[in-house]
C-alpha cells in the first residue's frame, strides 16, 4: 500500500502558536475549586465585580443605551461622541493634546495592541521590550517579529533602564514599554523615562528618508491607578518631539474596573491610527455600541470620575499594602521572600525563593513554576511566575493580583504562605 504523505492540517502559525502560561495555571485551580478546595486566587488581572463593581453612572448609563436601542454597529473608529470625550479626558488628566480623528475605540485594549503591531510591523522587523511584560512574545510570535527580550532587575524594580536598552535599538521598529506595568505594579520615574526617551530621539535621528523610525509602544492602561507620591509620566509629555513616533494604549477596563465592558483606547499620529482603524475593522473587535454611548456620557462627569476613582484607589491600595506588609514581615522573620512597594495598577511583586527544597511528597523544587503549584497545592495560593512574562524559571519573583480578592482572603495569605515555607525541606 503507497505511502500517503500526512497533510498539515493547521497552519505554521497555529502549531507553533504558545498558549496563555495564566490559563494553565488557571486549569489546576479549576481543578482544586471543583474538589471543593478555598483557593485565593491572585492570578488573574481582573476584578470580582461583587466587590469592585463599575461605576453606578457608567452601569446605568449603558442601560439606558440599550434601552434607547444603541445596538447596530459602531463606526469602525469609535462614535465620534466617545472620542470626543476621550479627547477632552486626555487634556484634563495628562494635558495631551489629541484630536478625534487621532483617538481610536475598540474592545478593550488587547485589539489595540495587537493593531499597533499588524500596523508597525513587518515580518522579521526587530521589537525590543522588557521583561517581564505582559504579551509583548505572543504579539511578536503572531507577527514573525525578531523579538528582542531585555531583562530587568528588582533594584530598578523591574522597569527597564536606558542603559540596557542602548545597545537593541539599533534597526529596530518598535519599543513596547508600560507603565505601570503588567505584571509589577512599579513605575517609571521620571528620569528613566527621559533618558529612554532622549535614546529614541537620538535613534532616529540616524535613520535615513524612507526608512521606518523607531515607535514606541506606550501601554498606560493602569495610570489612573497609582499610588501615594508616585506619579505617572508618558514619553510625548516629556519629550512632545516623540508625538509623531508613540502609539498610547490606554482605557476604561482596569480605571473603572470595567473588563467586561470592553471600551479601549488608543492615540497617536493620525496616519498610524487611520491604519489601525482598518485593522480593528477587519478584525470586528469595536466596542459595543451601547457601552460606547455611555462611556461618552461617564467621561463628561469628573465628580463621579474622580469619586469613583478615590474609593476603587482608597480599596486597592489598602489589598495592595495589606499583602505587602505581610510578605515584608515574613522577610524579617528570616524566610526567602520579599515583595516591591506597590505603586501602581493591582499588581504586587513577590518573591519566593526556596528552589533546591523539598516538599513532604519528596519532590525537589527546581523552578519558579515548581514553587507556584507547590504554593497552589499546599497553601492554596494562586500567583503567577514571572517566567509567564517572558523571564527565565529561576526568577523566582511572581505577580499578585488583588482585584479579584476580597481584604478578608488577602489578609490570610501570608500565614498561609508561612504554613507552606515551613513544611518544605
Amino acid at each position: 500500500m503507497p505511502h500517503i504523505p500526512k497533510i498539515m492540517s493547521v497552519s505554521v502559525l497555529a502549531q507553533n502558536l504558545r498558549g496563555s502560561e495564566i490559563i494553565k495555571i488557571a486549569g489546576e485551580i479549576n481543578e482544586l475549586k471543583r474538589q471543593g478546595q478555598n483557593i485565593a486566587n491572585l492570578t488573574i488581572g481582573d476584578f470580582d465585580s461583587n466587590i469592585y463593581p463599575i461605576p453606578a453612572p457608567l452601569q446605568q448609563g449603558i442601560v439606558e443605551a440599550y434601552g434607547a436601542h444603541q445596538t447596530n454597529y459602531p463606526p469602525a473608529d469609535g462614535i465620534l461622541d466617545l472620542r470626543q470625550s476621550v479627547s477632552a479626558f486626555l487634556k484634563s488628566r495628562y494635558d495631551l493634546d489629541y484630536a478625534a480623528n487621532q483617538i481610536l475605540i475598540s474592545g478593550g485594549s488587547r485589539p489595540l495592541i495587537y493593531s499597533t503591531y499588524l500596523a508597525l510591523v513587518d515580518p522579521g522587523d526587530k521589537v525590543v521590550f522588557p521583561t517581564p511584560s505582559w504579551n509583548n512574545n505572543h504579539y511578536c510570535n503572531l507577527t514573525g517579529a525578531e523579538e528582542v527580550m531585555i531583562p530587568t532587575t528588582p533594584e530598578n524594580n523591574f522597569m527597564p533602564t536606558a542603559a540596557e536598552l542602548r545597545p537593541h535599538l539599533k534597526g529596530a521598529v518598535l519599543l513596547a514599554l508600560c507603565s505601570p506595568l503588567n505584571p509589577t505594579g512599579t513605575m517609571f520615574t521620571k528620569k528613566d523615562l527621559e533618558e529612554i526617551c532622549d535614546l529614541v530621539i537620538a535613534e532616529n535621528k540616524t535613520r535615513k528618508a524612507g526608512e521606518k523610525p523607531l515607535y514606541i509602544l506606550y501601554d498606560q492602561i493602569y495610570s489612573q491607578l497609582t499610588f501615594g507620591h508616585h506619579e505617572h509620566f508618558n514619553p510625548v509629555s516629556l519629550r512632545p518631539e516623540l508625538k509623531g513616533v508613540t502609539v498610547f494604549i490606554d482605557g476604561a477596563s482596569k480605571c473603572f474596573a470595567s473588563t467586561g465592558v470592553r471600551v479601549g483606547w488608543g492615540f497617536g499620529p493620525a496616519e498610524v491610527i487611520n491604519n489601525m482603524k482598518a485593522i480593528v475593522g477587519h478584525m470586528g473587535a469595536w466596542s459595543p455600541k451601547a457601552e460606547q454611548v455611555a462611556m461618552a456620557q461617564f467621561l463628561k462627569h469628573d465628580d463621579e470620575v474622580n469619586g469613583y476613582l478615590a474609593d476603587f484607589k482608597e480599596k486597592i491600595q489598602a489589598s495592595l499594602n495589606t499583602l505587602h506588609q505581610g510578605f515584608q514581615q515574613l522577610k524579617a522573620e528570616g524566610f526567602k521572600v520579599d515583595s516591591i512597594e506597590p505603586m501602581g495598577a493591582i499588581y504586587l511583586t513577590l518573591k519566593v525563593d526556596y528552589a533546591g527544597k523539598t516538599t513532604p511528597d519528596g519532590d525537589l523544587l527546581k523552578t519558579a513554576t515548581d514553587i507556584n503549584f507547590y504554593l497552589i497545592k499546599e497553601a492554596k495560593v494562586a500567583l503567577v511566575p514571572f517566567s509567564a512574562f517572558g523571564t527565565e524559571e529561576d526568577v523566582f519573583w511572581f505577580r499578585a493580583s488583588v482585584g479579584a480578592s476580597s481584604l478578608k482572603d488577602i489578609e490570610t495569605v501570608p500565614q498561609r504562605i508561612k504554613d507552606a515555607l515551613l513544611k518544605l525541606k
